[in-house]
């Protein structure tokens, strides 16, 4: 759904948003168009991965990570289609010569490119998701953005159990209309007048709801942050195993700095760096910066999430990867 400006501000925010989408989008069909140009004789193979930040041609280097990921060492055709914003492009240039196979063309899928790779006698389809970055300083990376509702019923389909209580709780984070404080007022009581009336804050949530949530998003880490990277879309006809993140504003996609992963690796990489936990924060700016309260901003490893607040969506929820994360990577797998 289009968003509706509210004021210059937001509009603005609304083009931004608009611009970096087709950004990507741009840059997942260039990727795919260059990586079938790939000279697979031309590949390096026989050496291990160096690291997961690497600056280069975004596709060779891509290809090359794939294919030692897969110990793959001897490989004869190499190609890739483009799978990224079928449901959202609207620009002609991007449609007139987008085509995939009809076993991937059917139903959303979390990965933007499907590289094709056969390696004499192993002949292979993988997914990646590709997250790229427009301006100089990287920003937070959306991973999914849906309700408090979905996200729980998306768990429980995955093996996790989320009970009523911790369901309820998430909707009064995200400020389902019904949960929200002005429909609780006896547990809304001596609240301050400038905190959001709209939504509760995480530290304002039921204590045993936190501590399910704490067991949820701590305990089952992996497997959220894996479900998130990997598994949110019912009937993915290609989840995406390589995940390609653009380190900030580059010169070209023969020139790019990006950090790559398997999204296993990723997943490892991300608990290792820390479990469950909030962080503080204070609203500085918009309606509510008089908020006298210091609020806890919930995340896990290098995922971070939190009510979507616009206004054709308020009470979405959010989950990003923080910003710069591959920044925080241990000393062994920071550079080349």
């Amino acid at each position: 759904m289009a968003l509706d400006p509210r004021d210059v501000r937001h509009a603005g925010q609304i083009r931004a948003g608009t611009t970096g989408r087709r950004s990507g989008h741009r840059f997942e069909r260039e990727l795919a168009q260059r990586i079938s140009l790939v000279d697979p004789g031309t590949l390096r193979l026989n050496e291990a991965h160096a690291s997961h930040i690497i600056d280069g041609d975004a596709a060779v280097e891509l290809v090359q990570y794939i294919c030692r990921s897969l110990g793959l060492r001897h490989v004869r055709v190499v190609s890739a289609e483009w799978l990224g914003g079928r449901a959202t492009v609207r620009e002609p240039e991007l449609v007139s010569d987008y085509t995939v196979p009809s076993r991937l063309a059917k139903g959303s899928s979390k990965s933007d490119v499907a590289v094709y790779v056969d390696g004499g006698g192993r002949s292979l389809v993988v997914g990646v998701s590709t997250k790229t970055c427009t301006t100089r300083a990287p920003t937070n990376a959306q991973l999914y953005f849906s309700t408090a509702t979905a996200f729980c019923a998306l768990l429980r389909r995955r093996g996790i159990e989320v009970s009523e209580r911790a369901e309820t709780a998430m909707r009064m984070f995200c400020g389902d209309a019904g949960y929200r404080p002005a429909d609780m007022p006896d547990e809304a009581r001596g609240r301050s007048p400038q905190t959001d009336a709209s939504r509760w804050f995480w530290e304002e949530l039921p204590r045993p709801a936190l501590k399910e949530w704490a067991q949820i998003l701590g305990g089952r880490q992996a497997d959220v942050t894996r479900i998130l990277l990997r598994d949110a879309y019912d009937d993915d006809p290609l989840p995406p195993d390589f995940v390609l993140h653009g380190r900030g504003q580059c010169r070209s996609i023969a020139d790019y700095r990006m950090a790559v992963f398997t999204v296993e690796e990723l997943v490892a990489l991300s608990c290792a760096y820390s479990g469950f936990g909030t962080r503080e924060y204070r609203i500085r700016k918009g309606t509510f910066r008089g908020d006298p309260s210091p609020h806890r901003a919930p995340r896990f490893g290098y995922v971070q999430f939190q009510r979507g607040g616009q206004r054709q969506h308020p009470t979405q929820l959010q989950f990003n990867l923080q910003a710069g994360y591959f920044n925080k990577l241990p000393a062994q797998h920071a550079r080349q």
